[in-house]
């Protein structure tokens, strides 16, 4: 598995780390139980190195450009030789290899020629789609350049197959893209529901303590990079329509800041709003932190502009918290309305904090949603996902 501009041991909601990070990872760890030895082969942003992160899982970060951090939109300078160091690693007269997967486009466009070059079967995911982001941009974000549009097209067409996680991406692999449907398998990504659950809930006053939340007050959580695509402006817009209400809410914040004018201009907004003492930016938080974070959570806000699938909105049901999200893009797959929580059809922030206020204001609802998100997660697992991967890898492999 090939991820090139990003570690699938970082940390997400660090630098270019989010749910592809967890996927990777995820995904390889099922794989392995599954009997498949997953290489994940990543660019050393520092040395090169190699390590195991599991039985049958070894991380490599292989030197290609710089031994330091390469913005991802000059990462495309450095895929020739990140191609090379992947082809060295194969090994061009033993490949040691049965099948490359890349993860991303920029992984996709330094080793669809390593596996054409070496006669492997080629899968690739892409995670996102420019054509998806361009066509939902956020208001004054920079659209996706059209050297992006035209290499997943390339890659589109070349793969032996195409794993994508919701309808709504199949949509625009076929209609934007003209990927063959017959190389298209669609395969969800899952939740770890051993992690996620709502007995986090009873560290809740150590992390009241931690994050500085005062007790008592309910809590909404917005969990993503911090970038005009994630909208975490209409979240404090949200928070402003609710901070007349008693108990009236705390908005975490949780996710690293890759836009100083996005986050200063969300500061702003918290000022014009007065809300400015209610909104908590606590930064990318540990994955230990962030599942107790949303099992003590009211709610949680998914106010991307769009997602391929939503994989926080998952992590939030399966801790037994409700979603509120955008009715759009593949949150119509990774939210169930009225079952794992509300999807809204706008982006008025009315009509968010109205759907808080009726949810809140039915305490048998409060309870039964709860229990219902997380039935709901459960019925997204990584086992299920490897399953279906290690199925794809046997029909490219079959004689």
């Amino acid at each position: 598995m090939v991820s090139m501009h990003t570690s699938p041991a970082d940390a997400p909601g660090t630098g270019d780390a989010g749910g592809m990070n967890v996927a990777i990872l995820a995904l390889a760890m099922q794989l392995a139980l599954r009997g498949v030895e997953v290489d994940l082969l990543t660019r050393a942003s520092d040395v090169p190195l190699e390590r195991s992160l599991a039985d049958g899982v070894t991380l490599r970060a292989l030197a290609a450009g710089p031994p330091a951090p390469v913005p991802k939109h000059r990462l495309v300078d450095v895929a020739d030789e990140f191609g090379e160091a992947v082809a060295t690693m194969v090994g061009r007269s033993a490949p040691r290899y049965d099948l490359l997967h890349s993860h991303y486009w920029l992984s996709g466009l330094a080793t669809l020629p390593v596996a054409i070059e070496l006669g492997l079967p080629f899968v690739q995911t892409f995670h996102t789609l420019a054509a998806m982001k361009n066509r939902a941009l956020a208001p004054g974000d920079t659209p996706e350049h059209e050297g992006r549009l035209r290499g997943e097209a390339f890659l589109a067409g070349q793969a032996d197959a195409i794993v994508a996680g919701s309808a709504a991406e199949v949509g625009t692999l076929i209609d934007d893209l003209r990927t063959p449907a017959e190389r298209l398998w669609v395969i969800p990504p899952g939740v770890d529901t051993d992690f996620f659950t709502p007995d986090r809930a009873h560290n809740e006053g150590s992390l009241r303590e931690l994050l500085s939340l005062e007790p008592g007050r309910p809590i909404l959580v917005l969990a993503a990079r911090v970038q005009p695509l994630k909208d975490q402006e209409l979240g404090i817009r949200i928070l402003g329509e609710l901070s007349m209400v008693s108990p009236s809410p705390i908005l975490v914040i949780a996710g690293e800041a890759t836009d100083d004018a996005y986050r200063a201009r969300l500061e702003q907004a918290a000022i014009t709003h007065r809300v400015e003492r209610d909104v908590r930016f606590v930064g990318a938080l540990e994955r230990d932190t962030l599942a107790d974070l949303f099992a003590i959570a009211e709610f949680t806000l998914v106010t991307s502009y769009s997602e391929t699938f939503g994989l926080v909105a998952l992590e939030s049901a399966a801790s037994g918290t409700p979603v509120v999200a955008f009715r759009g893009t593949g949150l119509v797959e990774s939210v169930s309305d009225g079952e794992s929580g509300y999807l809204v059809d706008s982006r008025d922030p009315a009509e968010w904090a109205a759907a808080i206020l009726v949810h809140r204001a039915d305490g048998a609802r409060v309870d039964a949603m709860r229990r219902s998100a997380r039935r709901f997660a459960e019925g997204f697992t990584w086992a299920t996902a490897a399953a279906s991967h290690r199925a794809l890898y046997e029909s490219l492999l079959a004689p």
